[in-house]
């Protein structure tokens, strides 16, 4: 809580600074006001807390009442949340709130329509780290809540050895290799490859997790015969809606998707006050 705090009492000060100057100049002192949020289109809605929580920045006085939880599917119109206080209070919390919200919906209605588009494959639908700078632990909430899974978090928590370490160490074989003499036993290691021989060359050096980037699906599935259930074969590099469905029919375990939260499309909310 205290990271959300942070993270929303800076984008209150970066909207507000020294005030609301139209407010101050429009809106009378101490006029109580109720407001409602109402979704503009169809969404998976994800951010209703952290809307709520800009409110209750803004000030304690503010009345926050929740009609959809996150994960709902809301229909166009349908008011999402309610809220009471003073008008000032409420006009100064809009955009942050509905910039927040109108981001992880995207996000989670955006991994939905992922999850949707592979449903009766085995394949499971992640995300990557191409997160908003400072946005990254609440972007990935929203792919859970969209029906997603998370990749590792960051850099600390998982091993995926890219082009430029296999580079660096000199061979596939050299990178995991090294990997495997650094790191505990209960990590394991994924490693990128880029053709059908760094296929060969990462199960014979023992890796965890393979990764097929931005291979064709002939080789996609000829990878996936010859590693068989040896280890998670995970797919890569250009996933959109219209090319995931094959991707996952030819049979890899996961296909991780950028654009679940480098490019979602915030959705249409909008505060109006009654």
């Amino acid at each position: 809580m205290l990271s959300l705090d942070r993270l929303i009492d800076h984008a209150l000060a970066e909207d507000i600074h020294t005030g609301d100057i139209t407010t101050r100049a429009v809106v009378p002192g101490q006029r109580s006001a109720s407001a409602r949020l109402i979704a503009k289109e169809d969404l998976v809605l994800a951010g209703i807390d952290v809307a709520e929580r800009v409110f209750a920045r803004i000030s304690s006085g503010i009345s926050f009442s929740v009609n959809h939880e996150d994960g709902t599917r809301v229909s166009k119109g349908e008011i999402i949340a309610s809220m009471t206080g003073e008008a000032a209070d409420l006009l100064m919390g809009e955009r942050v709130a509905l910039n927040l919200l109108q981001r992880l919906s995207g996000v989670a209605t955006l991994t939905a329509r992922f999850v949707e588009a592979v449903r009766g494959t085995k394949a499971r639908i992640v995300d990557t780290r191409k997160t908003t700078p400072g946005l990254r632990e609440l972007e990935k909430y929203a792919v859970r809540i969209g029906g997603g899974i998370n990749h590792r978090t960051g850099l600390y928590d998982g091993v995926l050895i890219k082009e430029n370490h296999i580079a660096a160490a000199g061979s596939i074989a050299e990178a995991i290799m090294r990997a495997r003499a650094f790191i505990p036993h209960t990590l394991k290691i994924e490693i990128e490859t880029e053709n059908l021989d760094q296929v060969d060359q990462a199960l014979a050096a023992g890796a965890d997790i393979i990764m097929l980037d931005n291979m064709s699906l002939a080789d996609m599935r000829t990878a996936v015969a010859t590693i068989g259930n040896r280890v998670l074969v995970e797919a890569s590099g250009g996933v959109n809606l219209d090319s995931v469905r094959a991707i996952a029919e030819t049979g890899v375990d996961i296909i991780s998707v950028g654009a679940l939260t480098h490019s979602p499309r915030a959705m249409d909310i909008s505060m109006l006050l009654d």
